[in-house]
């Protein structure tokens, strides 16, 4: 498969912009040395985005693109390169988590093609903001909200979540829009803490037991997988490792409040 094919195939709206032009400095180091021998996208799902006729129609307001799994990879190994430097270090743990992560999701030969590309990333300077404001303004919440998850797995793969990382991790969700409650669930869910289960459910601890169940079905609707479903069954794990972290939050709960 050639690199325009590829590209045509595996990328949305993410070959555009600053990751357009970060994706595409990236690709240019590897011209020579890609090959796909199986017919399959290095990234993405390999099914183009159906090309449909204009007909006439009344103007409605703009909607945000469907966020595709090629975009979410992408963004995944830029955002990912972001963390894993931002204490100055980058430890082979959190590397191995990456490339085990990949694996997991799209399998070897794939998981592979993309680690190459994530270490040309890797060696350039990004900008946060730019990369950030672009993944905000073209991918869902939902989405945006599984790749804070990733990034903290990311931070944790070395045993620990420094504060450097959670630093950055938290400058990256102010600018992809994640409001600082989600925030706080999702870093309650790899850091430790007595109140880590409340604000996991992101409520206070003095919430009534009302309050506490309301607050469970809200979030687990939220961190359903479902939510995620147009991301393809490899991102389904993560998704419903989050939803199961909120299950779990709640029976906390249950158990220490007797109801």
């Amino acid at each position: 498969m050639s690199v325009s094919k590829w590209i045509g195939a595996g990328l949305g709206w993410s070959f555009g912009g600053p990751i357009g032009a970060i994706i595409g400095l990236a690709l240019g180091s590897l011209i020579d040395a890609i090959s796909n021998n199986d017919g399959r996208p290095l990234l993405g799902e390999g099914k183009p985005r159906p090309q449909q006729r204009s007909r006439p129609h009344r103007q409605r307001p703009r909607q945000r693109p469907v966020t595709q799994s090629g975009d979410f990879e992408v963004s995944l190994l830029i955002l990912a390169s972001i963390v894993i430097k931002s204490d100055n270090h980058q430890d082979q743990r959190e590397l191995d988590f990456v490339r085990r992560q990949f694996t997991s999701m799209y399998g070897k030969q794939r998981a592979n093609h993309a680690f190459r590309l994530f270490n040309n990333i890797n060696k350039q300077q990004i900008s946060t903001r730019q990369v950030c404001l672009q993944i905000k303004q073209m991918m869902d919440h939902p989405s945006r909200l599984q790749l804070l998850h990733f990034l903290f797995g990311i931070a944790k793969a070395d045993g620990i979540v420094t504060e450097n990382e959670i630093r950055q991790i938290h400058t990256i969700s102010g600018y992809i829009g994640i409001s600082h409650k989600d925030f706080e669930s999702i870093k309650a869910m790899f850091t430790r803490g007595r109140d880590n289960p409340y604000k996991i459910l992101e409520i206070e601890k003095s919430a009534t037991v009302d309050e506490i169940k309301k607050a469970y079905r809200k979030m687990a609707k939220k961190y359903h997988p479902d939510r995620v479903v147009h991301l393809g069954k490899e991102h389904q794990e993560g998704a419903e490792e989050k939803f199961r972290k909120v299950q779990e939050a709640y029976e906390t709960i249950q158990k220490e409040r007797g109801f």
